[in-house]
């Protein structure tokens, strides 16, 4: 469909309605320590990003000096000085320009990764929650159906004993009925390799989980796809490849910053007693200001080195973008024709059902 709503707009609530997965998705959301550590390196991009934006403001810095000084036994003189220094760089090369850009791309990456570990986070405990499921009716189905082989192989015995049968038809029985007994061990390890699979997600020692059943599960019928490139604009994965791209650009852009001169500002504002020559008393105010500009000449080709590094990083950023998005676009293709192979044969197995029962 050409409809602009898609499957990446569905709430995880709404897709996922069984009442225990939605708890243990809560569950994980919260305690899931690679999550946990997507929202750290989010709050330290958040960090760095504050300390670019304050890089446009003046540095203040406090340093107060004292001495106490005497000749030859005579008086101490006490002298001092309480200045307040302050240095500013101009940015009129755009060189903190651009580093704050880098920065805000960098925060944007982590919340995409933050969102990429949530969106894999979830479909994880989901996955793992139907496989559970999947495994016990499998298992319900094994039990009974070594029940039935039991019965199988008891009336195969009256049968013998009847006269109506031979041996090897009652060990046959019984083979049967010992595979089917077998199976039900590997069931059981799967089930619970399986719940050490999502205890792990969940962040807890492992252990049972209340559960539903397969039948009493509610999906979406219809998958809205939408636009293909609306589609793959919702992925965090693409997202993030996105705006490391933008840090690449950014990072060549300061690069080439280094070739044009830098501009700073530096002042001393304070109180002192010491005029240099002669002591004096009271204190007096101390002023000065200073202005540098400080141009490259020659540093041995570092600045064209990094001006080099800094365009290959962004060709390969550029690369690894392109990647992802094809990457991206191929994985949910193959979603989609999946699901839609498994809805057809549905139907034939629920044929092969009503003939096997018939």
């Amino acid at each position: 469909t050409a409809d602009t709503t898609t499957l990446g707009d569905i709430r995880w609530q709404e897709m996922f309605t069984d009442p225990q997965l939605q708890a243990l998705i809560a569950l994980a959301l919260e305690n899931n320590t690679d999550l946990l550590s997507a929202g750290w390196r989010v709050k330290e991009a958040e960090a760095t990003l504050k300390s670019a934006r304050l890089a446009y403001l003046p540095s203040f810095n406090f340093a107060p000096q004292g001495s106490l000084s005497s000749f030859d036994g005579g008086p101490t003189a006490k002298t001092y000085s309480i200045p307040v220094t302050a240095s500013w760089q101009i940015d009129i090369f755009n060189g903190l320009t651009n580093a704050k850009r880098k920065a805000k791309a960098l925060y944007a990456q982590s919340k995409e990764y933050e969102q990429a570990v949530k969106t894999q986070l979830i479909s994880g405990v989901a996955n793992l929650y139907y496989t559970l499921l999947m495994l016990d009716a499998q298992y319900e189905i094994s039990s009974e159906t070594a029940e039935k082989w039991l019965e199988t192989v008891n009336t195969m015995r009256a049968m013998k004993e009847a006269g109506m049968t031979n041996e090897a038809a009652v060990s046959q029985a019984e083979a049967s009925y010992y595979s089917i007994e077998s199976s039900l061990f590997d069931l059981e390890y799967q089930i619970r390799e399986m719940e050490n699979s999502l205890s792990s997600l969940l962040g807890e020692a492992p252990r049972s989980f209340e559960r539903g059943t397969l039948d009493e599960q509610i999906l979406p019928e219809n998958l809205v796809v939408g636009i293909p490139a609306q589609m793959l604009s919702n992925r965090p994965d693409v997202k993030n490849a996105e705006y490391s791209l933008a840090q690449a650009f950014y990072n060549t852009a300061g690069a080439r910053s280094a070739f044009y001169p830098a501009l700073s500002l530096s002042g001393t504002l304070g109180w002192t007693n010491d005029g240099g020559v002669t002591m004096l008393d009271p204190a007096k105010w101390i002023f000065n200001a200073a202005a540098s500009l400080v141009q490259p000449i020659f540093n041995a080709g570092r600045n064209q080195a990094q001006l080099r590094i800094a365009k290959a990083q962004q060709q390969e950023a550029l690369l690894s973008f392109q990647q992802t998005l094809l990457n991206a676009g191929a994985e949910v293709n193959n979603a989609l024709a999946k699901c839609q192979s498994a809805r057809s044969k549905v139907d034939l197995r629920q044929k092969q059902v009503a003939s096997l029962e018939t």
